[in-house]
């Protein structure tokens, strides 16, 4: 860690816990019993946004009973830091998804520009239907247009992100540093 960037600790000294680990793991058991309902028994791809949806992902999964195909993208404008660039694609999908429905997981659905850039590369590929999923909805009014998650968890104040400088993504709550 850089001498600029105060430690994670440090930031959590000073943060507000906005949803605590019981609260999320009620959310997400929910969130599985609709996207359940929803897909009534097709088996669908389960497409991860790599790295900020892994944690939530897997647990999303574990509350789901429906039978999955599991893949993932990694797509990111952010490259480490706190606000976004262009759009760099990492790694594309390798599940066919022609005809296919896809849960397109990710964490959070804050402008929206990577989860519509993915969406809409899943439906160049031939996906029947994408269903956005994600934990969280920052609220805003900076989300791209033609945009919203099909389900989501929790809406977050606009003051919030899902990681502190690449760190903490595994921690059990969501909180809130800074104004």
């Amino acid at each position: 860690m850089t001498a600029s960037i105060p430690s994670l600790e440090a930031a959590l000294a000073q943060a507000d816990l906005l949803f605590g680990r019981e609260e999320l793991e009620t959310t997400i058991a929910h969130m599985g019993r609709q996207i359940d309902a929803a897909l009534d028994g097709e088996r669908a791809v389960f497409l991860t946004v790599m790295h900020g949806a892994l944690i939530f992902a897997g647990q999303l999964a574990l509350a789901m009973r429906t039978d999955l195909e599991f893949d993932y993208v990694h797509a990111t404008r952010y490259r480490g830091k706190t606000s976004g660039s262009e759009l760099h694609w990492l790694r594309e999908p390798q599940v066919d998804l022609t005809d296919r429905t896809v849960l397109l997981v990710d964490d959070i659905l804050d402008e929206g520009h990577t989860l519509k850039a993915v969406r809409d590369d899943c439906r160049r590929r031939g996906a029947r239907r994408v269903l956005v999923v994600s934990l969280c909805t920052k609220r805003h009014d900076r989300l791209v247009e033609g945009i919203v998650a099909d389900f989501n968890g929790v809406e977050l104040p606009d003051r919030y992100g899902m990681d502190y400088y690449e760190q903490g993504r595994n921690l059990p709550g969501i909180y809130a540093i800074g104004d």
